[in-house]
C-alpha cells in the first residue's frame, strides 16, 4: 500500500510544521483525534500513542496505534514508524516545500500488511490512512490559514 495525501496551505513554513509534529496538540485541533500521548522523548526521537476515530457516517470506528516520530526540522520532514496497531509497520512521512507564502504539504504512507496487499490496498489504505490524513491536512489547512488572517 501507498498512499499520498497533499494540501497547498497559504501561511509560514514553520507555522505549518509547528503544527505537524507537535502531535500532542492534535486533540485539541483535530476533531477526529481523540488521544495523544508521549511515551518516551530523547534527541533523536519520541514514542507516541496516537487514538482517533474514522467516521462512517453515523458509526466512528477507533483507531489507535504506537509510533515513533522523528522530526528534521532543517529539511521540513517529520517520519513516522507505526510500532503497535493494525498497520505496523507502516512508514510516514510529511514533508513541506515553500513556495512563496503557500506550503505545499504532502504526507505520504507505505505499508506491506502481514494480511497481504488486498487487505493493505483496499481497506487500510483507502478507508482508514488516506481518509484520515486528508481530513488531517484540511483542518490544519483551515488552523493555519485562520491564523494567517488575524
Amino acid at each position: 500500500m501507498n498512499t499520498l495525501n497533499s494540501i497547498k496551505i497559504r501561511g509560514p513554513i514553520h507555522r505549518v510544521f509547528e503544527f505537524a509534529w507537535r502531535v500532542e496538540d492534535w486533540p485539541s485541533l483535530l476533531p477526529h483525534y481523540r488521544r495523544v500521548s508521549v511515551i518516551s522523548d530523547s534527541e533523536e526521537s519520541r514514542i507516541v500513542a496516537m487514538h482517533c476515530v474514522r467516521d462512517f457516517g453515523p458509526i466512528l470506528w477507533p483507531c489507535q496505534w504506537v509510533a515513533r516520530q522523528v522530526v528534521l526540522p532543517d529539511e521540513w520532514t517529520i517520519h513516522f514508524v507505526h510500532l503497535a496497531g493494525p498497520a505496523r509497520g507502516m512508514k510516514v512521512e510529511w514533508k513541506l516545500q515553500a513556495d512563496g507564502e503557500t506550503v505545499h504539504a504532502t504526507i505520504s504512507h507505505q505499508l506491506i500488511h502481514r494480511l497481504g496487499p488486498a487487505y493493505s490496498d483496499r481497506i487500510i489504505g483507502p478507508l482508514f490512512v488516506s481518509a484520515i490524513a486528508s481530513k488531517t491536512l484540511s483542518t490544519l489547512k483551515t488552523l493555519v490559514e485562520a491564523e494567517a488572517l488575524r
